[in-house]
């Protein structure tokens, strides 16, 4: 009864927005609590306190805006993910798994008490104008964010297509905070693509776990087997998770029916464990998974089960360490609760929350770069990199140069040093394989 209660209906993003909740589940809202007779006398104060606000405040009040307000307090006290939707935002968060909203296309959550960007969404304004995977937004407009709720930065940042937002962020390798002016647009999302690459390696790339991902993502499976490939790359950076149950779709298709891809366990100790499907397809590849700072909740269930399961050698950066399970809760005027009700956890009962996921194989693109500059010298360094970056305004908007083919194995971009390197190893795996025992 309790596992059916469990729907997995969002953890996707709010309009630009927070897509960091991996276990979302719809409930009943009003339940008893069991704690009546101790909150009375509390509640009682409560109420003494907003009759003594409606009478004596220097102007007028509405109830349900002191109420409203005094929820969000109560919700944003308990943890940063936790949160109270106003009737309009309880709509839009159910309408946000179908992989079309409007907003900017920024995940945001709340990293050491600050609004930091878990990443952006590909191919949307935040990605086009540079808010990368890290920064931390200060301000939205004019508004400081130091005081503001998750939902409450999400409200702000919301707005109508073709209108503006101005975000002050600071990142880590920037002395000055930055300012970006993005014009808000409708946000479009393929969650799922591939291709295939140099050595015969395919290659998925996740974005998202929506609703559809894993029924996509075994089309691009069948397509890529096909293909003869001799290894595949699920590349889940920058993702910054979706739905519990896109998350369990996409991992059996790696594992053998009945292994464990997580379990969940809240405050009454009950686990509820979520298993391979025993219609799963269960593919063999040698396989890496790549991650990185902004892949969260959703992807570091995939990842974590792959490397629990010694199914795939997980390469990059550790992630970013979601791994608590909101509830969403509606009410009786059409509001509702998000409340984190449990924590997560991979299936050698690891919890990352955090933490993250630690990469089998690091590789840090930014020590990776910071090294070269050390050795190259830095008036070098800064001259080829504006050297890059120019010749990468001149090829902007021109038709990229792609082989005839489109099925043809592609090359792996020479700046994508972690991608280089699954590429490398999945080339290597064939060779090692075939070498024989000394006799």
């Amino acid at each position: 009864m309790a596992k059916e209660r469990f729907s997995t209906i969002l953890v996707s993003g709010l309009t630009l927005t927070a897509i960091l909740f991996i276990g979302i589940f719809i409930g009943k809202g009003g339940e008893s609590t069991g704690h009546a007779s101790e909150s009375y006398e509390e509640l009682q104060v409560f109420t003494e306190v907003l009759h003594q606000i409606q009478k004596h405040y220097v102007e007028d009040t509405k109830t349900k805006d002191l109420v409203q307000g005094a929820l969000r307090g109560m919700l944003a006290g308990l943890d940063p993910h936790s949160s109270f939707m106003t009737t309009d935002m309880f709509k839009e968060m159910q309408v946000e798994t179908k992989g079309e909203f409007g907003g900017l296309g920024i995940q945001i959550g709340i990293k050491d008490h600050r609004l930091t960007v878990i990443a952006p969404i590909e191919d949307t304004p935040a990605f086009a104008a540079g808010i990368q995977s890290g920064d931390t937004i200060i301000k939205v407009d004019d508004i400081p964010t130091k005081d503001l709720t998750l939902m409450e930065a999400v409200q702000h940042m919301r707005g109508t297509r073709g209108t503006s937002v101005e975000l002050t962020v600071i990142r880590e390798s920037v002395d000055e905070p930055l300012v970006f002016t993005i014009t808000r647009d409708i946000i479009k999302i393929q969650s799922v693509r591939s291709k295939l690459l140099e050595g015969n390696v395919g290659y998925v790339r996740l974005s998202q776990f929506q609703e559809s991902s894993a029924k996509d993502l075994t089309k691009e499976l069948e397509r890529l087997t096909t293909k003869d490939i001799q290894g595949l790359i699920l590349d889940l950076r920058n993702n910054p998770g979706g739905l519990l149950s896109s998350a369990v779709g996409v991992s059996e298709q790696f594992l053998e029916a009945g292994r464990l891809v997580v379990f969940i366990q809240g405050r009454n100790k009950k686990k509820i464990e979520y298993r391979a499907g025993a219609n799963s397809k269960h593919y063999q590849y040698p396989m890496i998974v790549l991650i990185n700072h902004g892949s969260a909740s959703a992807s570091e269930i995939v990842a974590a089960a792959m490397q629990d399961w010694g199914k795939a050698v997980v390469i990059g950066t550790t992630s970013f360490g979601k791994g608590s399970v909101q509830t969403i809760l509606p009410l009786s005027d059409g509001s509702g609760l998000r409340l984190t009700t449990a924590k997560y956890y991979t299936p050698k009962g690891k919890s990352i929350h955090s933490i993250g996921v630690q990469p089998d194989i690091v590789i840090d693109p930014k020590v990776i770069q910071a090294a070269k500059q050390k050795t190259a010298g830095g008036n070098k360094d800064e001259k080829d990199s504006t050297s890059t970056a120019a010749k990468s305004k001149k090829t902007k908007g021109k038709t990229p140069t792609t082989p005839k083919d489109p099925d043809a194995p592609q090359p792996v971009p020479p700046e994508d040093v972690q991608l280089l390197k699954a590429v490398e190893m999945l080339k290597s795996w064939k060779v090692f394989k075939q070498i024989l025992p000394a006799a």
